[in-house]
């Protein structure tokens, strides 16, 4: 609709100053032509507002004009109030800023509104967490979030998962994301793009010097990058196993990511899937379903399994050798 458009140009240069046409045309989905005939209409209905054409030029709002808009519609007041769980806010420092926002949306909206989105963050709750997740201690992301938004270098302290000892790196961040719960610094690394797990970030000190960013990119784009790296890194070890109906579930829940074919049903008991593993030893995790899933190739992959299977028998036959303490304990 054309107000809903109109109301759209003029909430976009109230935030951004001055936008191409070309880029409000992409924004609204409209062509240039459509862009500069709304121009008109806005200033021609007394909104200071003009078109400055050439190479620099764009679509202006008279500095310090504003107006209240308040004519949100009903879905748009109950989609302010369907918001993730506070810990994404709480780790900025935003809790409070988040609750005061919101009280301030709530007595801005039209009448007529203000229960469905009452009733909306009552009955709707989203929490990132996993299931069976252990809580991590708070992150402090302090220091990581004033470089990120004073666009500085960071030097930081890192610790990765089974080294020995932390590693030292100077990065440029391009931001912070919250993936699952998990807080990750997105930065580039001699000007490669890498992850860093702000819970493994033992010490960060921003330097004096700006970054050094990969120009015309964001962060939204380097992380697109990043995340297909880790969820299509190449699986080296095609496994294929049955599994039993009744756990068939479960077992989906836990390894779907592994699945490279679409499980394919061989009787009223058993279930045929198809695996990609990085290692012949990753398959030990299927031991976890027990008797429940079995094996069918590779040949190596049923060997490493029923080795690991041997292993833990031989320490289950072996006599528990209790300590002089545990020993009295279970004698009481």
């Amino acid at each position: 609709m054309k107000a809903d458009r109109l109301l759209s140009i003029l909430l976009l240069l109230q935030t951004r100053g001055q936008v191409s046409a070309v880029e409000l045309a992409e924004r609204l989905e409209v062509s240039v032509r459509t862009i500069y005939r709304d121009v008109d209409a806005l200033s021609a209905a007394g909104v200071p507002v003009w078109a400055e054409r050439g190479r620099h030029g764009g679509i202006n709002l008279l500095p310090g004009y504003r107006t209240d808009v308040t004519g949100l519609t009903s879905d748009e007041a109950r989609a302010l109030f369907v918001l993730s769980s506070q810990g994404a806010h709480d780790a900025l420092g935003l809790g409070g800023a988040l609750g005061s926002a919101l009280r301030k949306v709530m007595a801005a909206l039209p009448a007529p509104h203000r229960p469905a989105a009452e009733r909306t963050s009552e009955r709707i709750l989203v929490d990132p967490a996993r299931w069976m997740r252990v809580e991590a201690d708070a992150v402090d992301l302090g220091e990581l979030q004033r470089a990120v938004f004073a666009d500085q270098r960071l030097r930081l302290r890192y610790r990765h998962s089974g080294a020995d000892g932390p590693s030292e790196y100077t990065v440029d961040p391009y931001g912070l994301v919250s993936k699952a719960g998990v807080w990750y610094l997105v930065a580039d690394l001699e000007a490669e793009p890498r992850l860093f797990r702000v819970d493994r970030v033992l010490a960060a000190v921003a330097e004096e010097e700006l970054v050094r960013r990969r120009a015309g990119l964001t962060l939204a784009e380097v992380w697109t990058v990043l995340r297909e790296q880790v969820e299509r890194r190449p699986a080296e070890v095609r496994v294929v196993a049955r599994v039993r109906r009744g756990r068939l579930d479960m077992f989906l829940r836990i390894h779907a990511a592994l699945l490279i074919e679409t499980p394919t049903t061989v009787d009223a008991e058993w279930t045929e899937v198809t695996l990609g593993f990085r290692a012949v030893a990753a398959a030990r995790a299927l031991l976890a379903f027990g008797a429940d899933v079995e094996v069918l190739s590779p040949e190596e992959a049923r060997t490493e399994l029923a080795r690991a299977a041997a292993e833990v028998g031989k320490l289950y036959r072996r006599p528990v050798a209790l300590s002089r303490g545990a020993g009295n304990c279970a004698q009481r």
